[in-house]
């Protein structure tokens, strides 16, 4: 399985690189995965939303999954989100990776962008607490939870929550054995609910 998490500037941190250690760490427990760290147009570094710099290993490809993290919608920002949810490039290109096939698994207000793709529409999701007015104004089903599993989307509530959905799906993805490796070698333990769309 190939898997891109997006980057783009002021992304959220750990949206990002919270699944990006969970796949290497099922990588590591047998899960036949590859992950890399993609922007849409050439960059060598982005500068997430609490000034990390974090080297990119590509372009945004087509991709089995794709990863699409949050960062600054409540802000308003021109970096983060917001800026994206308007420029529509980012979108345009979620879209165009999901009708190519790929499972999207968006964290936090990833989910935004996922719904300006139109992905959502008609389909149950969930995000942040600070966009979920946001998020019923779309074409989204808004569900109260912290991770929603919709089949090929996936979505869940804001930063920490993207543990959750990451250990969901590569228990979905891979199996228990790979599961549970990952969270025992993290000390991490997931906590519910998981609105089971599928």
């Amino acid at each position: 399985m190939d898997v891109e998490i997006l980057l783009y500037p002021g992304f959220d941190e750990v949206d990002a690189i919270g699944p990006h250690e969970m796949f290497q760490n099922a990588r590591a427990a047998g899960a036949d995965v590859e992950t890399a760290l993609v922007t849409l147009d050439e960059a060598a570094t982005v500068v997430a939303s609490h000034g990390l710099e974090v080297g990119v290993d590509g372009r945004l490809g087509t991709p089995d999954t794709l990863v699409v993290p949050g960062g600054w919608w409540g802000d308003r920002s021109e970096n983060g989100v917001y800026g994206e949810y308007r420029r529509g490039s980012i979108p345009d290109a979620i879209a165009r990776v999901y009708d190519a096939g790929a499972t999207v698994l968006s964290i936090c207000t990833g989910a935004m962008l996922v719904a300006e793709a139109g992905c959502f529409d008609g389909v149950p999701a969930t995000t942040h607490h600070v966009a979920h007015e946001a998020l019923r104004e779309t074409a989204a089903t808004f569900v109260s939870a912290r991770v929603v599993d919709a089949g090929r989307l996936c979505s869940c509530g804001g930063v920490t929550a993207g543990f959750d959905l990451t250990a969901h799906f590569l228990e979905r993805a891979f199996g228990t054995a790979v599961h549970e490796a990952v969270l025992t070698e993290m000390e991490y333990e997931p906590r519910g609910p998981i609105h089971d769309a599928g």
